[in-house]
C-alpha cells in the first residue's frame, strides 16, 4: 500500500468577521450623524440667526426703517401765565378809584360820571369789577380825529389792585344790534396805549347807532375764563357819544 502524506487542509478565512465590522462602523457613523443633526436643530431653535440655519429670518435694515411719526403741538399754553404789568403814577382825581389809577396822558381822557347803571352780579364773584364812572359815552374824535362821525366803538383799560395797568388780558364783546348780525369780537389789553398802558379798543360800526343793553363786554384770562361779569352798555346815535369808555379794576 502506498503511503500518502496526510497534510492539514486549511480552510479559507471567514468573511463573517469582516461583515460585522462594516455594520459596526456604519452604526457608529449613524449615531454620530444623528447627534450632529440634533445638536444643529437645538442650536437653530435657540438662535434662529445662527450661521447653521439655512433659512434665517429676515433682518430689518436700519437705514430703511421709518420711525413712528409723532404729533408736535404748534401752540403751548403756559399754565402758570400771569399778565405783565407796568406801574402808572397815581392821580388825585376824586372820581377815580381811591388807590392808584393811571395818570391821563396825551389823548387820554378821565372817565366822566355816567347815568348808565352797570349790570353786575353781587360783588365778590369776579376778580374785576367796573371802575366808578364806567361805562361812559364820549366823543370819539378825541382818539380818531380823522374819522369825524364815521366811526363808533368801545374802549378802556384794566388795572390791578394797586392801580398798575394790566396787559395781555382778553376782552370779549358780544350781543346783537338791531339791523346787524350778532356781534362777536375779541381784543387784548395793552394793544391800545392811547387809553392807558393796559388799554384796549374795539370798533363797533362805521357810524354811531343807538342800542339799549343789547351789547356786553367781559374780561377774560388766557384760558378764556371770565375775570369779570358781562357788562351790558348802551350806545347812542350821536357823534358826541360814539365812543363808550369802560374801565375794569381788580378788587381781589
Amino acid at each position: 500500500m502506498d503511503t500518502y502524506d496526510i497534510s492539514e487542509i486549511k480552510e479559507p478565512p471567514s468573511r463573517k468577521n469582516t461583515g460585522n465590522m462594516v455594520w459596526n462602523i456604519l452604526t457608529i457613523l449613524s449615531l454620530v450623524s444623528i447627534c450632529c443633526v440634533v445638536s444643529a436643530v437645538t442650536i437653530i431653535f435657540v438662535n434662529p440667526n445662527s450661521s447653521l440655519n439655512p433659512f434665517p429670518p429676515p433682518t430689518v435694515n436700519p437705514a430703511s426703517w421709518t420711525p413712528t411719526p409723532t404729533v408736535t403741538l404748534r401752540f403751548t399754553i403756559v399754565p402758570s401765565w400771569t399778565p405783565t404789568s407796568s406801574p402808572m403814577p397815581p392821580t388825585e382825581t376824586p372820581t377815580l378809584v381811591p388807590t392808584y389809577t393811571p395818570e391821563p396822558t396825551a389823548g387820554m381822557v378821565v372817565v366822566p360820571s355816567s347815568t348808565q347803571e352797570p349790570s353786575n352780579k353781587p360783588a365778590g364773584l369776579y376778580a374785576f369789577e367796573l371802575q366808578e364812572g364806567s361805562p361812559a359815552a364820549i366823543a370819539g374824535d378825541d382818539f380818531h380825529q380823522n374819522a369825524d362821525c364815521n366811526w363808533s366803538g368801545v374802549a378802556g383799560q384794566a388795572t390791578s389792585l394797586n392801580g398798575e395797568a394790566l396787559r395781555g388780558l382778553f376782552v370779549e364783546l358780544g350781543g346783537s344790534v338791531p339791523g346787524m348780525d350778532a356781534v362777536e369780537k375779541l381784543a387784548m389789553t395793552g394793544l391800545a396805549p392811547q387809553y392807558g398802558q393796559g388799554g384796549f379798543e374795539i370798533t363797533l360800526a362805521d357810524k354811531p347807532f343807538a342800542s339799549a343793553d343789547s351789547l356786553w363786554i367781559q374780561l377774560l384770562d388766557q384760558q378764556n375764563l371770565p375775570l369779570s361779569d358781562r357788562i351790558y352798555f348802551n350806545t347812542f346815535d350821536d357823534c358826541e357819544k360814539n365812543l363808550v369808555i369802560i374801565y375794569f379794576c381788580q378788587v381781589h
